[in-house]
């Protein structure tokens, strides 16, 4: 589990992402440059016919922005196989003295990579020759990043990104010229569902193993950053100096101020009628839950010429914004609905059965329990299905089932 003390927050918004861009940010927040090279160097043991494998870091300026850029270099006789890139890294890093969080990560990592290569041009894992993602600074970058984030014990943190930028216009590279984002770039974020986001400059911004660095260790996408106090910031350049802004992936670690609640990011969906029935309304309340909005209500107000209407508002998942929308037109024949993101501070639900006897009836209720970050228990609440219920079969009124309930639940509550 994320520990709810401290967060990262991954900004590729602007310049995308890439392998040496990643471990050049981990190191401007701080992690040892020794240790994490002397990792990134022991690859060369593992890759075959790898040789004379060169990590360098060093300061440079990306449009006035200092920034860590990391360089890596190795003289390769053959290309691998998407399987020997896997053998290669996992062996890498199972000899690096990691957490099991670290090495789950990497492992991850480089077979999101190649598994999306493989299906990308139409073979086995065993078969594909990933051409420059095979080469040796891929599985570097990516023991690398993992070094530097164990080194700096992140992977308890809670972690962040917004929307990966991934360029635009023509590239080339092995296969001739193509369009980014590249074929397997594009592949690792679809399979995923991970946000993307064109330019802002006709250039490759996101590569292949950037993105599998960022899909399996983000646990949030983000459009604007969390509320937070910034503690370190880090820096990671990449190779090109853009004339129209600066290369330079940006990390931010920090320590929230939710003051112990959980934050969500949805959409809020809203239209104004005057001129549905009552059962129009009903029914449409009803086709948007089903449809997976998470709340639907209706606000009485006053329309133009003094006519009685309804606000009718939803509460719904980002992705499901136009979907729900469209729904709502469709069964209310408004022209048209409103909608704009918001955020919430909630508390972490559960729901939690047990055994209730009440006279000589037993009967199993749910009971919905509310905590904050820390574990305290902020409210207890049966359901109310399950109330009436038991209600119902001992003819005792819902007021003191509610009670017998809520008596019973803090007993199971303080045992457990």
């Amino acid at each position: 589990m994320p520990d709810s003390k401290r967060m990262l927050v991954i900004d590729c918004q602007a310049a995308g992402v890439s392998g040496d861009m990643f471990v050049g940010g981990m190191l401007g927040l701080g992690a040892d440059v020794t240790r994490v090279v002397d990792a990134m160097r022991s690859v060369e043991g593992y890759v075959k016919g790898c040789e004379n494998l060169e990590v360098t870091v060093e300061d440079v300026t990306r449009r006035g922005l200092r920034a860590k850029r990391v360089n890596v270099k190795a003289e390769e006789v053959n290309e691998v196989t998407g399987l020997e890139l896997i053998a290669a890294t996992v062996s890498c890093i199972e000899n690096l003295k990691l957490s099991e969080e670290a090495k789950r990560f990497a492992s991850e990592s480089i077979k999101t990579l190649v598994s999306v290569e493989a299906k990308v041009h139409g073979k086995s894992i065993e078969e594909v020759h990933l051409h420059e993602a095979g080469s040796a600074d891929t599985p570097a970058e990516i023991v690398g990043a993992t070094v530097a984030l164990d080194d700096l014990d992140l992977f308890d943190a809670k972690v962040y990104s917004t929307p990966v930028a991934v360029g635009g216009g023509l590239f080339k590279f092995s296969h001739g010229t193509v369009s980014s984002p590249a074929p397997a770039t594009i592949e690792i974020l679809r399979s995923k569902g991970f946000p993307m986001v064109g330019g802002p400059i006709a250039s490759e911004l996101a590569t292949p193993t950037g993105v599998s660095l960022l899909v399996n260790l983000v646990h949030e996408s983000i459009r604007f950053y969390p509320l937070m106090r910034p503690l370190l910031v880090g820096y990671g350049a990449g190779a090109k100096d853009f004339a129209e802004m600066p290369n330079v992936l940006r990390i931010t670690l920090g320590e929230p101020l939710e003051y112990q609640l959980l934050r969500d990011e949805v959409a809020v969906i809203e239209t104004n009628l005057d001129d549905v029935t009552g059962e129009v309304i009903g029914h449409t309340m009803d086709r948007l839950l089903q449809e997976g909005a998470r709340d639907v209500s209706i606000i009485p107000m006053f329309t133009k010429k003094s006519r009685p209407g309804q606000i009718l508002k939803i509460i719904a998942d980002r992705k499901d914004v136009e979907r729900l929308s469209r729904t709502l037109i469709e069964e209310t024949g408004t022209l048209g609905v409103r909608v704009y993101p918001c955020v919430r501070h909630i508390l972490n639900r559960e729901s939690i059965s047990i055994d209730l006897l009440v006279d000589d009836v037993k009967e199993l209720v749910s009971v919905k329990v509310a905590k904050d970050c820390a574990g305290k228990i902020i409210q207890v609440k049966p359901e109310y299905d399950d109330v009436k219920r038991v209600a119902d079969k001992t003819k005792k009124n819902i007021r003191e089932i509610t009670n017998l309930i809520m008596a019973r639940a803090r007993e199971v509550l303080l045992k457990g």
